[in-house]
Order: structure tokens, then C-alpha cells, then sequence
């Protein structure tokens, strides 16, 4: 029993969902050995299903329903988790490796957004409107613009055990670390035009997207260079840690309190202090700690959204609909670059690896509890889950097989073109 008699604390729920974490991670080392993102959140929609079937005769169930209830999964990704999960991934890629491919990570994140966002908009529209549900465009638009980034969390926990090449690793990478700037401001105005504020102005919206990752991206690497030149003369891990943290915390808050986009922030911070060498290993073992417990986390309680999330069961034909499509929307924009890499960099499967890598997951379905509340709300929210679930489950399940199989081998050099 609970302090209050019905509500928990923000210790108690901590514990219970770390506590749920513990639990599900021995239990798949011991037996599956699934991914640890995929083993949770598959432990949370087989417990949110298991207790929604038999919740009356599960002893615990309603205590469980009300602590996933009681979390604001908007606020703690979007207010608190994204800020660490971005600095800490951030710090384990290859930023050499990724500066080389910084022209391909920079279309992907802008003109790749825009394009899915298009393609996924007036395609799930005319299936709506094929199936009888009518969802209004704008809606349509919505979805289409918070589906399209791929999802930095999923991508970098996938990607890091795919077993790719260095290449495809940073495009991927890169690629979900920068694009969540643009795919906000591309969200915000399509909210607006379906809440009837007019149609956006293409320029000021483009505006508005520079303006946002560039101010994001000067307090990043403002922060960054701070934190870097405060830990030069260092010699205490615990303090080491402490200035990262704080780095880390205050590049994403600032820029958020700015209006700037304080994802990409938190990454540029990230790239800048992963890329010192002088990091201690205890400093780079707290962070990969802080992902591997954050992510597992993250995705458990997104598994048991499925306990307090709106659905509406005649749109399951859309949801099935919809992952196909938004599949076929980043396979049509990844082609040319995927074309490019067999061509001239000889990597064997590039467009279906960069495909089936793009991954999306509790950031789109942040976005879309932030909706505010009207008739197309839980259509949105219904839509998104359905699609992250299959990228979460699915793709990130059959990701490592498939990279081994495509996406770790090269062609002789004989079969590239000069």
C-alpha cells in the first residue's frame, strides 16, 4: 500500500520499474538471449496482454496499471531520459567515421525526413480513406512527421551489435542522432495546420528548422569544449563524472529553455567529450552503464504502455497498413545512398540494411501523446504504436541476422565501379 492509498511515490515507482527491469534482464541472459531491448519490451506487452486478459484473478495487477498510468511517458522521455541516452550514445560512435560521412548523414536527416514525411502523409491517407475511416489529412501529416525520424534510442542499441561495417554503422548512427530536429519542427507545423492555426509558411518552417539545430548545435559543442578543457588536468574519476553529467544535463536544458533543439545538443556535447581521448574508462563504463540501464528501462515501460494507451480496434487494418508503407517510405529514400555504397564503397545490401536499420521507436510515440486532445488524437497514438513496435520487435530482432548475412561482407573490388 502506497503512502497516499492509490498513488506512488517517485521512489516507489523507480523501484518497481527497475526492480521489472532486474528481473526480465536475468531471466533472458539466463534463457533467450534476446537483445535487451527487444527482451523488454516484449516483457511488457506479454505482461501488459497477460494482465488486460486476467486482471482480475492476477494478485499485483492493479497496482501495476496504476504505476504505468501514473508515469507521463511524454515528459520522462522527452524532459529527462533523451538527454542522457543521446550524450551517452553520442560518446560511444565513431565521430571520425562519421565526419566522413557527414554529407550522407545531413541528407538523410533533412531532405530524407521531408520526403518520408510526404510519402507516409498522402499514402496514409488514401488508405484511410480506401478503408472508411476517413483520417483528415492533416492528421495524415502528423503521423507521417513523427514516424519518419528514425529513433536514436532504438538505432544505436541496434546498430552497436549489428556487426556492420564502419560505414553503414555511422550512417545509421549519425543519421538518428540529427534528425529528430528536423522531424520536431516538421511535427509542430503539421500540428498546427490540423489544428486549423493555416497552412505553414515552407520557408519560415525551414527557417525555423536551421534556427533550431544550429542553435542547438553552437550550445552542444559550446558545452562540449567547456566540459572538455575541465577535465584535462583531472586526475578523479568521481569528478570526471560529475562534469559530464552536468554537461550533459545543462547543454540539453539550456538549449530547451532557448527554444533550440536540446536533442542536438546533447549529442553534439556527447561527440565533442566521447572524442577526447584522455576519458577515463571509468567515465565511458558510467555511461555505457547509464544507456544499457536507461534503454532497458525505456523500453519496458513502452511494452506496458499497452496497458493505459487509447486503441480503437476497427483501425487495426490501418495499423497494419501503415508499417509496410512507412518500410517502403525509407526504402525509396535511402536507394540513392544505398545504390551509392554498392557502387563505389563495394558494401554488399546497403539500401536494405540502411532500410531495416532505421528504426523507430519511443520518441515518435512522445511526440504523439504531446498531441493535444481531439477526435484524431488516438488514431495518431494507435498508429505510432502499432508501427514502433514492429520496428522495436521485429526489425530489432532480425537486424543482427540480417546484417551478418548482407551488411558485414563486402564485395570484391573487382564488382565496384571506379
Amino acid at each position: 500500500m502506497t503512502p497516499s492509498g492509490d498513488a506512488f511515490t517517485v521512489f516507489q515507482l523507480a523501484a518497481l520499474f527497475v526492480g521489472l527491469v532486474a528481473v526480465v534482464g536475468v531471466v533472458n541472459h539466463r534463457t533467450l538471449r534476446l537483445p535487451p531491448g527487444v527482451a523488454m519490451l516484449l516483457a511488457g506487452l506479454i505482461g501488459a496482454l497477460t494482465i488486460r486478459l486476467a486482471a482480475t484473478s492476477l494478485v499485483g495487477a492493479g497496482q501495476v496499471v496504476r504505476a504505468v498510468a501514473q508515469v507521463d511517458f511524454r515528459a520522462t522521455v522527452l524532459g529527462y531520459m533523451l538527454a542522457f541516452l543521446l550524450f551517452a550514445g553520442a560518446m560511444h560512435v565513431d565521430f571520425g567515421e562519421m565526419r566522413r560521412q557527414r554529407f550522407t548523414i545531413f541528407s538523410l536527416a533533412t531532405a530524407g525526413v521531408l520526403v518520408s514525411t510526404l510519402i507516409v502523409g498522402f499514402g496514409v491517407y488514401a488508405i484511410s480513406q480506401g478503408l472508411g475511416l476517413a483520417l483528415p489529412l492533416p492528421y495524415a501529416f502528423v503521423f507521417a512527421a513523427l514516424i519518419s525520424a528514425t529513433d536514436p534510442v532504438a538505432v544505436l542499441a541496434t546498430v552497436r551489435r549489428g556487426g556492420l561495417s564502419a560505414r553503414l554503422t555511422a550512417v545509421l548512427q549519425g543519421e538518428a542522432l540529427f534528425n529528430d530536429g528536423v522531424a520536431i519542427v516538421v511535427f509542430t507545423a503539421a500540428v498546427a495546420l490540423a489544428a486549423g492555426s493555416g497552412a505553414p509558411d515552407p520557408l519560415r518552417a525551414l527557417m525555423a528548422v536551421g534556427a533550431s539545430a544550429t542553435g542547438g548545435l553552437v550550445i552542444g559543442l559550446a558545452g562540449g569544449w567547456a566540459a572538455r578543457l575541465g577535465l584535462k588536468r583531472l586526475d578523479d574519476a568521481a569528478i570526471e563524472v560529475a562534469v559530464t553529467l552536468a554537461c550533459a544535463m545543462g547543454v540539453y536544458g539550456l538549449a530547451n529553455a532557448l527554444d533550440v533543439s536540446g536533442a542536438i545538443a546533447a549529442v553534439a556535447a556527447g561527440l565533442i567529450v566521447g572524442d577526447d581521448s584522455r576519458s577515463r574508462r571509468q567515465t565511458r563504463g558510467f555511461w555505457l552503464l547509464v544507456d544499457e540501464l536507461l534503454n532497458a528501462l525505456l523500453f519496458l515501460i513502452l511494452g506496458l504502455q499497452l496497458l493505459v494507451l487509447p486503441f480503437e480496434l476497427r483501425q487495426a487494418w490501418l495499423w497494419a497498413a501503415a508499417v509496410p508503407l512507412v518500410l517502403a517510405a525509407r526504402w525509396l529514400v535511402v536507394l540513392p545512398w544505398g545504390a551509392y555504397f554498392r557502387l563505389r564503397e563495394a558494401e554488399r545490401g546497403a539500401a536494405l540494411i540502411l532500410t531495416w536499420g532505421g528504426l523507430r521507436g519511443a520518441l515518435s510515440l512522445a511526440l504523439a501523446l504531446s498531441l493535444p486532445f481531439g477526435l484524431q488524437r488516438d488514431a495518431v497514438i494507435g498508429l505510432t504504436y502499432a508501427v514502433v513496435i514492429f520496428s522495436v520487435a521485429v526489425q530489432g530482432l532480425t537486424f543482427r541476422p540480417l546484417a551478418m548475412i548482407w551488411g558485414a561482407r563486402r564485395l570484391p573490388q573487382t564488382d565496384s565501379a571506379v
